[in-house]
């Protein structure tokens, strides 16, 4: 008897995906294990495998189509076996209502020249001198009538090749022009009059903008910003490479200073819930990482007890596997507390959006060399701007200052984070 396959649900939150390439064609032998196709989800792609032997007998999604959980993507059976009933029962299924017809967008009616303007002293299309153009000491050779219907249309003189006797610009010229769409300046496309296009949404794109509007508008967000001194840890981390010859960066540093303060502030490291409150004792850190269509955020496991070498191997392996989205979702999920930085972009600070259902995430800005008074003396100095987002409803003011205390505390005396 022939096998459905449907549209599995690769991630917790996957609702919908994208047939990314199929490995088999109708008419091909399939055997239980064999990969069938790569499946594009909101968070990474993900190869799927055929529980079920048999010939493929149809496919019900072109690769680059999208389809919603649980919809027919394939059917298995025996060579000639009839399916008609199985596809027509999923056709069914899987109707949409028609999409509205959009109106057609109405191109903006030329300007007209006013009746006034057809005076016969206007008329008499006399030579006159338009103003200087810029960057040359040149004049342009105009008629007053021309000359104000460019002005009307804000029409760059410079651009428009006259008709008239000795190249003056006439009426007709100013009515005839048609500026260039682009212009190549220093390398740069720059377009001259409006102009667009459509980008499709990802499977990603759609999950992130769901996914982050639904944080946004169910949980009070409030935000706590500090700015740590760095000077100390600029020094232990030039120190720790030398001595360690291991090469780890200020996220590095960071991520393990936060897992070791959420440690010692639980309630920080906790989940919303209706009815409770669930606070983690275990540090499950996820870590934004930048791609394509957007961000995903792997997860660094049991983040409390890695050293910073292994956070530095971790975090390497999932940036590089993100972006060719080769993540799995046991590596995208489960995560306790977020961090974000984009101190690396020159951010000198800002604000996210809480990682569901994570109640906190923390945004990480640049290093920025500055004045700052120490022992009453004015010196320079390197700072960092960091902010805490919270979700009022779990984590209360206090108790953000208390994990915030903590984690300067361990970013300004960084070799506490060995003791």
């Amino acid at each position: 008897m022939a096998e459905v396959i449907n549209m599995p649900r690769l991630s917790d939150t996957m609702e919908e995906g994208t047939l990314a390439k199929w490995f088999k064609k109708v008419g091909d032998s399939v055997n239980e294990g064999d990969i069938l196709a790569e499946i594009e989800t909101d968070k990474a792609t993900m190869e799927f495998e055929s529980f079920h032997e048999g010939e493929l007998l149809y496919i019900g999604i072109k690769e680059g189509e999208t389809a919603p959980v649980d919809s027919i993507i394939a059917i298995i059976g025996k060579k000639g076996e009839n399916i008609s009933s199985l596809i027509n029962v999923s056709e069914s299924k899987s109707k949409k209502e028609p999409e509205p017809v959009k109106e057609p967008v109405k191109e903006p009616e030329p300007v007209k020249v006013p009746e006034t303007l057809n005076t016969p002293n206007l008329q008499k299309e006399e030579t006159k001198s338009a103003n200087d153009l810029k960057g040359s000491g040149s004049k342009v050779l105009i008629s007053p009538l021309a000359n104000k219907l460019a002005i009307e249309r804000g029409v760059d003189l410079s651009q428009v090749k006259g008709t008239g006797d000795n190249g003056r610009i006439v009426k007709r010229d100013i009515e005839n022009y048609k500026p260039a769409t682009f212009v190549n300046t220093n390398n740069m496309i720059i377009a001259t009059e409006e102009s667009s296009y459509d980008l499709p949404n990802s499977t990603m794109r759609k999950s992130i903008a769901k996914r982050l509007s639904e944080s946004k508008f169910t949980a009070p967000h409030y935000y706590l910003t500090v700015e740590f001194e760095m000077d100390n840890m600029i020094s232990f981390r030039e120190q720790y490479i030398n001595t360690q010859n291991i090469k780890i960066s200020y996220n590095d540093i960071i991520a393990k200073a936060v897992a070791l303060s959420l440690v010692k502030n639980p309630k920080v490291n906790s989940r919303w819930h209706d009815n409770k409150i669930e606070i983690s004792e275990h540090v499950h850190l996820g870590v934004a990482v930048a791609v394509e269509d957007g961000l995903v955020v792997p997860v660094i496991q049991f983040a409390s007890s890695k050293d910073m070498s292994q956070i530095n191997t971790q975090v390497k392996d999932f940036a590089e596997r993100a972006k060719n989205k080769k993540l799995t979702p046991a590596e995208i999920e489960g995560s306790t507390f977020t961090i974000s930085n984009l101190g690396m972009f020159g951010i000198e600070s800002f604000t996210s959006i809480i990682n569901q259902p994570n109640s906190a995430i923390l945004s990480i800005g640049s290093i920025i060399e500055k004045p700052i008074v120490r022992d009453g003396e004015v010196v320079v100095g390197n700072t960092m701007k960091l902010t805490l987002a919270c979700d009022h409803r779990a984590v209360d003011g206090a108790t953000g200052s208390l994990f915030l205390k903590t984690l300067k505390e361990y970013i300004e005396n960084p070799v506490s984070i060995l003791i």
